[in-house]
Formats: structure tokens, C-alpha cells, sequence
């Protein structure tokens, strides 16, 4: 991990991907540089090559700024929160938001490769550095908010998570770009499709293999483990989960939970799936809660929102974010990119739709072909929106602690949103643990504003405000956290 941190001085490179030029820049050319913190910037031009992309940082800062709102905020307002199983909320939007700002980075980065193979083992380094770091954030190592404990059993460590999915998305959009890609001249639109159709087919074949896993595998009955007690008298032992079905898109019996069992197995999945919010697990659903009578016998099974087979189709988000900087690279008309990227996003919100009315419902565990269209295409619509505020229009100071904290997202989501820092300061507390200063601020707040979940929000805000300007210090400082 020695290369996580590094103080750029002559080019900044937030979040791993645009990252790649401190050593050896012969090797891989990015497309957007600048000059250091402190040198001047020059006034951009519509069609200057070297212009830095500012809206992509305000747009990964605002997906930051996002998980942390759902995160924290979400037990107050459970309408903000994940979707139980079927339907997109805020929440659902996350993800997607990073894979998208991912892909779009790589068509930056690898605007010009001199060495695939040396261009190859970056890619795989950097996927390595960050599948292990998703493990130690969401393995099991830390235990979260309100317990002052660490330590994972490793026959119960948790495989995969966010920036495991992120880290295989990269990888699969990285090694396309690589290796996919003419060296064609883009000079016409035909010209455009000759450079990219081979990348377009592996799109393809990776949806169509999960499209094929998903409504083609059988799944038999299958039985886990409970090890949970409730007022509901649901008892542990050994629970018998049956489907002998084919197709299914239902929490209990779908080809992505299947897969995950077999190659994983049941003890290293998640343990606390979003289902259990559904209404037949939660008499607080959309909450958690405890389980109704006569409740079925899958809802305390375990299940991974970021299996192997839905991450096949999340990639997908990342290669249509790396189309988005394809049309950054090669077209230079700054109306121009806000047209074509409108002509990607909107037909891809449509499809959504149209899927979902046919059939195909919206479901961010499985990654759901109509979730992709659907979260992607608002990815992209949002992306063009502040790219036109940020970059054409030129209004940056009402996006600036957004800017801040994209420029920084990795050490933010590490330490916020995924509440290590928040913990480690419950860590120090005036005789009882309850006595910190994390919960003393938010019961504060939540006594001036005489309501729980509201003076909830108002924490959450003050929190992303907190981390904003932190990213800010880091960035007048010239210090960015990359992989």
C-alpha cells in the first residue's frame, strides 16, 4: 500500500483511474492534466486537450456525499434507503454513479497506450490494490458504529463488496481498453464504430452470459445455517429454502444467490440482505425489523448485494461510462459532447422503462438489466448536466466542496462512509461508551430540532459538510489519496 498516498505537484489524480501518470507517463497519457494546486490556471477553451475534467470530480463528490446521506441517514428516512428487493430509490443510484465515473476516467486514461503489456500490469496492480482494500473495509474486519470491537473469523470473512465490485469493473473495462481497441484514426462517425465495435461485442457477450445465467440456471432447494433468535420464535438450526425453479428473479431463489453459494459458499456472503426489509421478513418494512408470523424460511438466509454474477452486469455500467469518455476524447465540440451524451443517457433511461413494463423489474441486488438502463442512463444524464454547469458554463463555486471531496473520494468513503473515522471516535468517551462525542453532537441535535430523525439528517448534513472541507485542506495542501 505504499503508493496510496501521494502529494502531486504537477498533475492531481482523484480516485484511482486518471491516476496512472506519476510514473513512467510515457507509458500511459491521460487525456485531462493540470499544473499543480498552486500554479495558474489558464482560461480553457471549448476544445483544449489538456482542459481538466472538473465535473467529473464534482460528480464522484456528489456520489460520495450520496452514500454517505443514504448510509447515515437512511435508518431515519427509509424511503431514502435500498430498496428491499424490487424498485430504485436514492440509494440504488450509488453504485452505479461509481462504476459510471469509473469507466468514464478509463476512456481518459488510456486515450494513448505506448506499452500494453507494462499499461496491463497497472491495471492488475491497481485491481489487486483495491479488491484487498474492499476486503479489509467490508470483510468483517470492522464491526461498525456502537461497537468497540474489530477481528473477523476467516472462515466468516465477507469476499466481496463495494470496491471489490468496483475493482472488477475496472478491470474488465481497463483490459478492453487495452487490448479491444483499434488504433484506427476516429476522423467520422464510421470511424468511431471501426475503433470501438470489438469492446461493443464484449459488452454484449458479458450482458448476454448474464442474461443467460440468470433465466436459464435451475435452482434447486437449498438449506443454510440460522443462527439468529427473534420475538417471532424463528429458530436456529438447519432451514430448508425451496425453490426447484427456473427463472426466478425472487429473493430466495435466483441464479445470482445460487452461484454465490457454490463458488463462496453461504458463511462468506453478506448476512444482513436488504430482503429482510421486504414485508415478508419486517413488521417495519421498508425497515428492519422483527420477523411477522408464519415468516418464510429464507429471511434470515444469507445473500450478496455485490455477487460474482450481478457484478458481471454492473461492469456493464462501467463500459458505457468509458463510451461517455470516448466522446470526450475524440470530439472537441463542447455542445457537441452534451448532445451525444444526451442521445446515450436519455434512450437508456427509456429502455428502463420500457423493460420494466415488460417484465423486467428494477432490482439493484441482482443487477437487473433494466436497473442498469435505468441508474446508467441517470448517471449520464446527470454527468452532462454538470458538465455543461461546471465546464462550459464555468460555475464552479456553488460545486466546490463537491469538487473537493471527488478530488479526495477514496480517503472520504474509507474513513466516512465506511465509518472509520466515526468509529474511532466513539472509541474515546467519558465513562460509558454511550458518552462519545459522535453520539452526544447527534443527540444534541436532535433535542435543539425536538425530532429524532430530522436532527438525524441535520448530523448527516453537518457530517458531508465536515468531510467536504476536509477534502478541501487535503487539496490546498496538494495531498491526494489515489490507488
Amino acid at each position: 500500500m505504499s503508493t496510496l498516498v501521494d502529494v502531486a505537484e504537477e498533475q492531481r489524480a482523484p480516485l484511482l483511474h486518471n491516476a496512472s501518470t506519476d510514473e513512467n507517463e510515457d507509458e500511459i497519457v491521460p487525456f485531462s492534466s493540470s499544473n499543480g494546486p498552486d500554479a495558474p490556471t489558464p482560461a480553457p477553451t471549448p476544445t483544449d486537450p489538456n482542459q481538466r475534467l472538473n465535473s467529473l470530480d464534482v460528480f464522484r463528490g456528489l456520489t460520495v456525499a450520496l452514500m454517505i446521506l443514504v448510509d447515515d441517514a437512511g435508518g431515519a428516512f427509509p424511503s431514502i434507503n435500498h430498496s428491499p428487493w424490487y424498485g430504485v430509490t436514492l440509494a440504488d443510484f450509488v453504485m452505479p454513479f461509481f462504476l459510471f465515473s469509473v469507466g468514464v476516467s478509463i476512456g481518459l486514461v488510456f486515450k494513448k497506450i505506448s506499452s500494453k503489456s507494462i499499461a496491463t500490469k497497472k491495471v492488475i496492480l491497481r485491481t489487486i490494490k483495491l479488491f484487498l482494500l474492499g476486503l479489509f473495509l467490508q470483510g468483517g474486519y470492522f464491526h461498525g458504529l456502537n461497537d468497540l470491537t474489530y477481528g473477523v473469523d476467516v472462515e466468516k470473512i465477507r469476499w466481496l463488496g463495494v470496491l471489490q465490485r468496483i475493482s472488477i469493473g475496472y478491470l474488465l473495462a481497463s483490459m478492453s481498453e487495452i487490448w479491444l481497441v483499434n488504433n484506427n484514426i476516429v476522423d467520422s462517425p464510421t470511424a468511431f464504430v471501426r475503433k470501438y465495435y470489438i469492446q461493443w461485442m464484449f459488452a454484449i457477450l458479458l450482458c448476454s452470459i448474464y442474461m443467460c445465467l440468470l433465466y436459464g440456471l435451475y435452482i434447486p432447494n437449498w438449506e443454510y445455517e440460522a443462527t439468529s433468535t427473534n420475538l417471532s420464535g424463528y429458530a436456529s438450526g438447519t432451514q430448508i429454502v425451496h425453490c426447484e425453479v427456473r427463472g426466478s428473479l425472487e429473493p430466495p431463489c435466483n441464479a445470482v444467490g445460487l452461484i454465490d453459494r457454490i463458488i463462496l459458499g453461504e458463511h462468506h456472503l453478506y448476512q444482513h440482505p436488504v430482503y429482510r426489509r421486504t414485508k415478508e421478513c419486517s413488521i417495519n418494512s421498508p425497515d428492519y425489523g422483527p420477523l411477522p408470523q408464519n415468516a418464510p424460511g429464507w429471511c434470515l438466509a444469507p445473500f450478496d448485494p455485490e455477487g460474482i454474477l450481478s457484478s458481471l452486469m454492473a461492469a456493464i455500467t462501467c463500459f458505457v461510462g468509458l463510451q461517455f469518455g470516448h466522446i470526450l476524447v475524440h470530439f472537441k465540440g463542447q455542445m457537441q459532447r452534451v448532445l451525444l451524451w444526451s442521445m446515450l443517457s436519455v434512450p437508456l433511461l427509456i429502455a428502463g422503462c420500457v423493460l420494466e413494463l415488460l417484465g423486467v423489474p428494477f432490482c439493484k441486488p441482482l443487477y437487473t438489466l433494466s436497473y442498469m438502463c435505468i441508474t446508467t442512463g441517470a448517471s449520464g444524464l446527470f454527468l452532462t448536466i454538470i458538465f455543461y454547469i461546471v465546464d462550459i458554463k464555468h460555475c464552479r463555486k456553488p460545486t466546490m466542496l463537491l469538487e473537493w471531496m471527488g478530488l479526495n473520494a477514496l480517503i472520504v468513503y474509507a474513513l466516512a462512509a465506511c465509518d472509520l473515522f466515526p468509529a474511532a471516535m466513539q472509541g474515546f468517551y467519558w465513562r460509558s461508551p454511550e458518552n462519545n462525542l459522535v453520539d452526544g453532537t447527534k443527540s444534541l441535535l436532535q433535542a435543539m430540532i425536538h425530532s429524532e430523525k430530522w436532527g438525524t439528517l441535520v448530523f448527516v448534513m453537518l457530517e458531508i459538510l465536515f468531510w467536504s472541507l476536509v477534502a478541501g485542506f487535503l487539496h490546498m495542501k496538494g495531498i491526494y489519496i489515489k490507488m
